[in-house]
């Protein structure tokens, strides 16, 4: 079996150029970054902004296994299904972080025959934002400990900076650290460092409209509290300025392509399960008003961050899906039956019956609380039986909605012209409009509670620092923000353990934290870790370079 980067190797790329003519871009309004990459001006968008948006379609999942369920494999082949069938098509994905390219989930690029292109670069330093976003973030980490050490005219509580720097890599050592130790090296404190995909420079980045709106939220992070109890912002350190040159590049979103020369926006990567976990809305929002169908991502389970897309991205961004794209697969219906990971390559109808309760939560979600037409995509694996498929396809028949089967790992765009077909006919037959599942003006505890109703859960607790927490937000003034969730990805409730359809479970508020320049409060449950480890064997102990200086081992 070819692993990925042999198929992505042999890939006929078109120059970038006419991957652009596609889009219909003129050359002024675009840079390219070699052969193959592009960037195209953010300020593109003020052009287009009063022209016919297209069909936007959302790609999501059910609660996956460990190894994911092939969302942005989905999202790529579906984006060649459209052009395979002759339409005006391109898609807006999320950048890979360096992180899991190194630890154990893999890059960001799909798979198989359903790949963005150059993949090498993309799941390595592609056009430098993640670099660029790491460097905004730690500049203003700098800012704050030099004015506490020249003075700290803003009275800033050194126990209570709330910033943290970043680094683009899963690295446990640096979760908590002490710094500023040594003569004349500062003041000593606690602190650490996040992942730059968990930095809120990232979720404001994405959530941005312009370089000026970026700007405006980068000045309005909360980075400490003062010894009154106070917000002291990266706007009274006079940080916003120099953060936004470092990151005006970046603002602007890059073109690719997919295995088939389909026309592809990699910009923004938040992380999922700390942030709203979408490309960025610049690039969306961009994609809708230079192609007839757009085909974006939204993180992991429907549960979190198909909830995220729309409560936040959408709220904030002023647009809506066409239509919804629910992947399910027979080895995660399997495992949501109560089958090991070691054994889901065998057959096992009665698992798959048992394990449907989850793809079931997921659909009513969609349909009845979001109001949005749905189609399940079942991504095919070679170990799936005809038998285990049938019965997914049944099951999505008791809710009016069709189960296709898409095989774009194996086939392209070939194996998604059905799935394309259908979604074109949700797009078509839309005449519901979307909601929302709480309103901002509620407080934090009503927002959390119609959120926890989604999930399935009978009763919120909170521990006492989730309380305070609360009662600080209060004081500044920001409880009517919207909220995002952190849990855990793997199950509808906060525990790993509890898979299928879990009700009436308790779910526990560990913290919470103020995203003020993303514009969001995050509620943190269980374990979610803002700095990821390495597992004990990396992915980056089988990446190498070989004697034709050709990079093997990334996936």
């Amino acid at each position: 079996m070819r692993t990925d980067i042999e198929i992505a190797r042999d890939a006929e790329m078109q120059p970038i150029t006419q991957i652009i003519e596609k889009l219909g871009v003129d050359e002024d309004q675009y840079e390219s970054y070699g052969k193959y990459k592009a960037k195209l001006s953010a300020k593109y968008y003020n052009q287009l902004k009063d022209k016919k948006s297209g069909k936007l379609i959302l790609v999501t999942a059910m609660n996956p296994t460990p190894a994911g369920e092939g969302k942005t494999t989905i999202t790529v082949g579906l984006a060649d299904g459209f052009s395979k069938i002759g339409e005006n098509v391109c898609a807006a994905l999320r950048e890979p972080s360096l992180g899991p390219v190194f630890g154990m989930k893999g890059g960001a690029a799909g798979g198989g025959y359903a790949q963005v292109v150059p993949m090498e670069d993309l799941n390595l330093h592609f056009t430098g934002d993640m670099h660029a976003i790491t460097a905004a973030n730690n500049l203003l980490a700098a800012l704050i400990d030099n004015h506490v050490y020249q003075g700290n005219t803003l009275n800033i509580d050194i126990e209570k900076i709330l910033w943290r720097r970043c680094l683009d890599m899963n690295d446990r050592q640096i979760r908590n650290i002490q710094s500023g130790l040594g003569k004349k090296s500062g003041v000593p404190r606690m602190g650490g460092f996040d992942i730059t995909a968990a930095s809120e420079v990232m979720a404001a980045f994405c959530l941005a409209t312009s370089l000026d709106d970026l700007k405006k939220r980068l000045a309005r992070i909360t980075v400490a509290l003062n010894t009154d109890g106070n917000a002291v912002t990266a706007g009274d350190i006079n940080a916003q300025g120099a953060m936004t040159v470092l990151l005006k590049d970046a603002f602007n979103p890059n073109v690719v392509q997919t295995l088939e020369n389909t026309p592809i926006l990699v910009h923004g990567g938040p992380f999922a399960n700390i942030a709203h976990g979408c490309s960025s809305l610049i690039a969306t929002k961009m994609a809708t008003k230079l192609c007839d169908y757009t085909i974006t991502e939204a993180g992991f389970g429907a549960d979190l961050w198909a909830e995220k897309f729309i409560d936040i991205k959408c709220r904030m961004g002023g647009i809506s899906p066409d239509a919804v794209v629910l992947v399910a697969t027979v080895r995660a219906l399997k495992y949501h039956g109560g089958i090991a990971k070691e054994n889901l390559t065998e057959e096992n109808v009665d698992a798959l019956k048992a394990g449907l309760t989850n793809l079931g939560k997921h659909i009513e979600n969609i349909q009845n609380l979001f109001k949005l037409n749905v189609v399940v995509a079942i991504n095919k694996f070679s170990s799936d039986t005809q038998s285990e498929m049938e019965e997914i396809k049944k099951y999505c028949t008791t809710y009016d909605v069709e189960a296709v089967l898409a095989d774009g790992w194996d086939k392209g765009g070939a194996g998604m012209c059905d799935l394309a077909k259908q979604v074109i006919k949700l797009c078509d037959n839309n005449e519901q409009t979307m909601e929302f599942i709480y309103d901002t003006a509620d407080s934090i505890k009503k927002k959390m509670e119609m959120l926890s109703k989604y999930y399935g859960a009978g009763s919120v607790e909170y521990t006492e620092r989730a309380e305070e927490d609360i009662r600080m937000i209060q004081r500044l003034g920001l409880e009517k923000l919207p909220i995002c969730v952190a849990k855990t990805q793997y199950s509808l409730s906060t525990s790993v353990k509890k898979l299928g359809r879990p009700e009436g479970f308790n779910m526990k508020v560990r913290r919470l934290f103020v995203s003020s320049g993303a514009g969001f409060i995050v509620i943190a449950t269980g374990s979610i870790l803002r700095m990821p480890g390495l597992p004990k064997v990396p992915s980056a102990n089988s990446i190498d370079i070989n004697e034709d200086d050709e990079v093997v081992g990334l996936f």
